[in-house]
């Protein structure tokens, strides 16, 4: 009984980490930029098929047996071009539109839907599956009821590590907190020198860069396709929400929170009714506390 009670926590964690993952970068985009970014979605398909091809180059070069290892290298490349991709839609589309949010919303949306017919010309409509290190491959066995993912564990510590990063990038680097000043005041931050336009190509880019980490990270757990990223980012803006809007520790707390009640629920219903029960508690919660978990300080 044990095992079975800490295999449905690991559970809950390994959903929470999923979800931690791809609503990091919507919490900076969403959240610090107030830009509703439609397009997420399909960063995340974009990161997937960087992946993909990163594998795919990797088979040509070092053959099937050690192909699986460049998923590691494909970590940072599919940060590195949906990032490319983020600061090129900010710089051609998004800075017209700041102030505009219903205008950032169907803007972004028609980006993401051309992404997404643009994956499908390219790799086609059906799933591919991605080259990934035969070592996530396994399962920690911890006794007869209970055993580990490693592809799982490693979403989780993946998921920790960008939190971590993105917390460090924030407040104890002199751009995170440039980044910071300009969202919270833009009219003083233009007045003390600080190129706001510039602050907001990063900040987006890095808003991007993680999406296509995410995206990446989901290839341990199935082929990827191009609807990889619109499975999950109704849960992502309900972590974001749930969260505070812009708060790290209280996206961090949303996504545990949705992940071990979507785990339960899971289990105990089918897998629509869990996440219509999972919703509509989180409405329930807003309409006692609108702000989320933790409120955003102002003075």
């Amino acid at each position: 009984m044990t095992g079975l009670v800490l295999l449905g926590i690991f559970n809950g964690l390994s959903v929470a980490s999923i979800l931690l993952l791809i609503a990091i970068g919507l919490a900076i985009t969403f959240g610090l930029m107030n830009v509703i970014n439609m397009a997420h979605g399909q960063f995340i398909m974009v990161g997937a098929y960087v992946a993909y091809l990163c594998g795919n180059v990797a088979l040509s070069l070092v053959g099937a047996d050690a192909a699986g290892n460049a998923f590691i290298l494909a970590l940072p490349a599919s940060f590195l071009v949906t990032a490319v991709i983020g600061w090129l839609l900010e710089r051609g589309l998004i800075r017209f539109l700041y102030k505009r949010p219903l205008d950032t919303l169907l803007a972004t949306w028609g980006v993401g839907l051309l992404l997404e017919q643009a994956a499908k010309n390219i790799f086609g409509a059906p799933n591919v599956n991605v080259r990934v290190p035969t070592w996530l491959g396994g399962a920690l066995q911890l006794g007869p009821d209970l055993s580990l993912s490693y592809a799982r564990l490693f979403i989780l510590g993946l998921a920790l590590v960008a939190l971590a990063g993105v917390y460090v990038y924030l407040f104890r680097t002199s751009l995170g907190r440039l980044v910071r000043a300009a969202m919270q005041n833009r009219a003083m931050a233009d007045c003390l020198g600080v190129r706001t336009d510039r602050i907001d190509a990063y900040t987006f880019a890095l808003g991007a860069g993680l999406a296509g980490l995410a995206g990446a990270a989901l290839c341990l757990l199935g082929p990827v396709g191009p609807f990889i990223g619109t499975d999950y980012i109704v849960q992502a803006f309900m972590v974001v929400v749930l969260g505070g809007v812009g708060q790290l520790l209280g996206t961090m707390g949303a996504a545990g929170a949705i992940g071990g009640l979507d785990s339960v629920f899971n289990l105990q219903f089918s897998v629509s009714i869990g996440q219509v029960i999972v919703f509509a508690a989180v409405i329930a919660f807003l309409q006692v506390r609108p702000s989320g978990f933790i409120r955003t300080r102002a003075r």
